[in-house]
């Protein structure tokens, strides 16, 4: 319940503050495992990435957000799960592989912080990807959260990473990777040019 009402108020939120433009959910499976992969620009991109869409996301969270009295709990309620400081710990890794195992949605930012301004993901997307035998979504994220200026949020067809599914080895994990970053690199170019 709570999900569906911030979920709710959100909606209204970007639309209102940020002329939220939101475009591709049709992309997004209406049932099964889902990872959306998107690129990462400010704190507001989890919520965001959500919000749009009619399934509940989870994501991973810094452990110590989940000590603060209120806001731990909140964020537990509305789908985050713990993740250490400095790393995936493997009790996250597990959590994230049932969740999809249970055909739920992951949200994942493969670039791994805002401050990575090369683009570059880590390969914890596609390792999850083939764990939870899930369907990867792109999805691009343009604008600069300015009030009242149009934001847009993109949702693309599935990642077609089958051709290094059979043979998960480090460099064929990289380039799944390199595969899921060149997608929503072209995703934030071509749309980010239409205006």
């Amino acid at each position: 319940m709570l999900y569906l009402f911030f979920r709710r108020l959100l909606r209204i939120l970007f639309k209102m503050l940020y002329r939220l433009q939101v475009r591709g959910t049709e992309h997004i499976p209406r049932s099964g495992a889902v990872i959306l992969c998107a690129n990462h620009i400010s704190l507001f991109d989890p919520p965001l990435v959500g919000t749009p869409i009619d399934r509940k996301v989870h994501y991973m969270a810094k452990e110590e957000l989940f000590r603060i009295p209120v806001l731990g709990p909140m964020i537990r309620n509305l789908g985050a799960f713990p993740v250490k400081r400095g790393g995936v710990s493997k009790e996250s890794i597990r959590l994230a592989t049932q969740l999809l195992k249970d055909g739920q949605v992951l949200g994942i930012f493969p670039e791994g912080s805002r401050s990575n301004s090369g683009g570059m993901g880590k390969k914890g997307a596609a390792s999850l990807a083939f764990k939870g035998d899930a369907t990867v979504i792109p999805v691009a994220i343009i604008g600069k959260y300015k009030l009242f200026k149009p934001m847009k949020i993109v949702y693309g067809p599935p990642v077609d990473l089958s051709a290094f599914k059979e043979n998960p080895s480090s460099e064929s994990l990289e380039l799944a990777t390199e595969r899921i970053m060149e997608t929503i690199r072209a995703m934030v170019a071509v749309y980010g040019a239409k205006g």
